[in-house]
């Protein structure tokens, strides 16, 4: 993700009608299809309660739209960010 222009934010809505600003941390392309990382904006970074969320974009009908993946597929994506964000630690290292 480019941080040329600074963060990324989207505002997503539930089946209730509320509202939640994300910050976009980065995009994973697997098997063609992507998955999105985001961080609730409004939260302190000390606060533990609130952790990385995963959605899987899909297309229907010509529309995006974003979805959480089911367990076993939010589980190996995970991993996936993991890996990809203790990588950059790793690179920062040497």
């Amino acid at each position: 993700m480019s941080e040329e222009f600074g963060s990324d934010f989207i505002t997503i809505t539930d089946d209730d009608g509320n509202e939640y600003a994300l910050e976009h941390l980065d995009t994973l392309e697997l098997d063609g299809v992507y998955y999105l990382a985001f961080l609730p904006a409004d939260v302190d970074e000390d606060d533990d309660r609130f952790g990385l969320i995963i959605m899987k974009q899909e297309i229907e009908d010509g529309e995006s739209f974003l979805v959480v993946p089911e367990d076993e597929e939010l589980d190996f994506v995970y991993q996936r960010f993991m890996e990809r964000l203790f990588e950059d630690d790793e690179d920062d290292m040497e």
